[in-house]
């Protein structure tokens, strides 16, 4: 890795607190405003109508929400979403299509599937994440393709930089990369490109609409990802994006086909196995899970993917 590297690791964590600055600026402001302000300031609230709320919550003794909906002016998503914006929870509205819909922790963040994925942060948090013992990074590792990595990858992340955790979504599957296309970003610069000495810190991308959260993309299909994940940059690149970021979540490519995935683990020093209902097998769990154990990787858990 080009030894200038952390310094510009440094100077666009630099930029990104900044930037975390000024948006935690103005969610201390949207924290004293009123849930009608915000519905109103957002489009989805006319003054007139909200004046007919006020009038049935002041005559009823009814929350504003409750005399809203009972009057069909707002909508259960309206008031979730006033209330994301009270308590610093960012989500997105269905009808924003910034992202995609696999990303359901944005859009969907009280649906069952979300409420197991914020079960399965706390479980991470008390069996691995540990800020004072340098364990920050988690490799999303399965056996075959179709399994789900980078669904719980990124939806793993997202719920993660919900809590306010400064977190970073790393593509390192070379080979069928997706994160670039979950969240609608370029993929030329990235992971590929950091790895190999062609690009820097800039690779790096933070998601505008969700607080805490960035993406390091794959980058180029290389032709030799095996060997570039294996390289000391790799290594240098996850101390140094650990020194910017509280959480560090990896995806990677299917374990039985690719040894990456293998590599990836080590380097990030755990790895949490997933397996999808009626699709992974037994044997190659057990098989990858023997591996990442001789490797010295931590094997923090494992999950059963049935959406």
């Amino acid at each position: 890795m080009n030894p200038m590297e952390p310094t510009l690791y440094s100077q666009a964590a630099a930029a990104s607190a900044a930037s975390a600055a000024a948006a935690a600026s103005a969610a201390a402001i949207t924290r004293g405003r009123s849930i009608g302000v915000i519905l109103i300031d957002s489009g989805r609230l006319s003054a007139d109508n909200a004046e007919r709320i006020l009038r049935l919550q002041k005559e009823q003794g009814k929350r504003f929400g409750d005399a809203a909906i009972e009057l069909g002016l707002l909508t259960e998503d309206d008031i979730r979403f006033a209330l994301s914006s009270q308590f610093d929870y960012p989500y997105l509205p269905l009808g924003d299509n910034s992202l995609s819909h696999e990303l359901v922790a944005a859009y969907k963040p009280f649906s069952p599937v979300v409420e197991q994925l914020r079960a399965l942060r706390s479980q991470l948090m008390l069996r691995w994440f540990d800020a004072a013992a340098q364990r920050k990074s988690l490799a999303i590792v399965s056996p075959g393709a179709g399994e789900g990595r980078s669904f719980i990858a990124a939806n793993l992340a997202i719920v993660f930089s919900q809590l306010g955790e400064r977190t970073l979504l790393i593509d390192a599957d070379l080979r069928t990369p997706r994160q670039h296309e979950l969240f609608k970003l370029g993929n030329n610069a990235g992971l590929s490109g950091l790895l190999a000495g062609r690009a820097n810190a800039e690779a790096v991308v933070r998601v505008p609409s969700l607080l805490g959260l960035s993406i390091l993309p794959a980058g180029a299909i290389p032709p030799n990802p095996q060997e570039l994940l294996g390289r000391p940059a790799f290594i240098e690149t996850l101390l140094t994006v650990s020194r910017d970021f509280d959480v560090v979540i990896i995806d990677t490519p299917a374990a039985s086909e690719y040894a990456d995935a293998q590599t990836i683990a080590v380097r990030a020093g755990a790895a949490l196995m997933l397996a999808r209902k009626n699709r992974s097998s037994l044997p190659d769990m057990a098989q990858i899970a023997s591996s990442l154990q001789q490797s010295g990787a931590t094997l923090v858990g494992s999950v059963l993917n049935d959406v």
